[in-house]
């Protein structure tokens, strides 16, 4: 398994922890409800979207029988996700105190996240259509046999 594929796993694992833990302590004390949408990002975008990505990085590549396109830009997508989730769900904990300085930090995070999520696309999209050179040969591996060629 690829480093970034674990790295994913166990990122999302530890946000699940962490997540979890939080809502927790919320039920405990009551008040730490303003804390609800830092419990929730960490559970959706860490927890739910980095196993994901994880899985993704790891099974898509072995449906498709290309390599992924980029995997340096998958290691690039693993830091950017997790240090704007951070920024994320400390944004969202400190806008509950100071609304400006919490913005600011919540909008950063959100664009990270938002890079990270676009280069997952952008590399799953161009590891499903594989390289050109890969596709002209399966291609014309195809058409040697006789199939017929989906010309789209």
């Amino acid at each position: 398994m690829d480093w970034y594929v674990k790295a994913f796993l166990k990122a999302s694992l530890t946000w699940l922890a962490a997540g979890v833990s939080l809502g927790v302590a919320m039920a405990a004390h009551p008040l730490w409800t303003v804390y609800r949408l830092v419990h929730v990002h960490m559970l959706l975008l860490g927890f739910v979207t980095m196993m994901i990505y994880g899985v993704a990085y790891h099974v898509i590549p072995r449906f498709t029988g290309f390599p992924l396109h980029n995997r340096r830009a998958a290691v690039w997508h693993w830091w950017i996700s997790n240090i704007g989730l951070a920024l994320m769900a400390t944004g969202f904990a400190i806008r509950v105190h100071d609304a400006t300085a919490g913005t600011v930090v919540l909008a950063t995070g959100g664009t990270l996240s938002a890079l990270g999520a676009y280069t997952f696309v952008y590399l799953i999209w161009r590891t499903i259509d594989g390289p050109a050179s890969m596709r002209a040969a399966q291609q014309r591996g195809q058409a040697g046999k006789g199939k017929k060629l989906n010309v789209a």
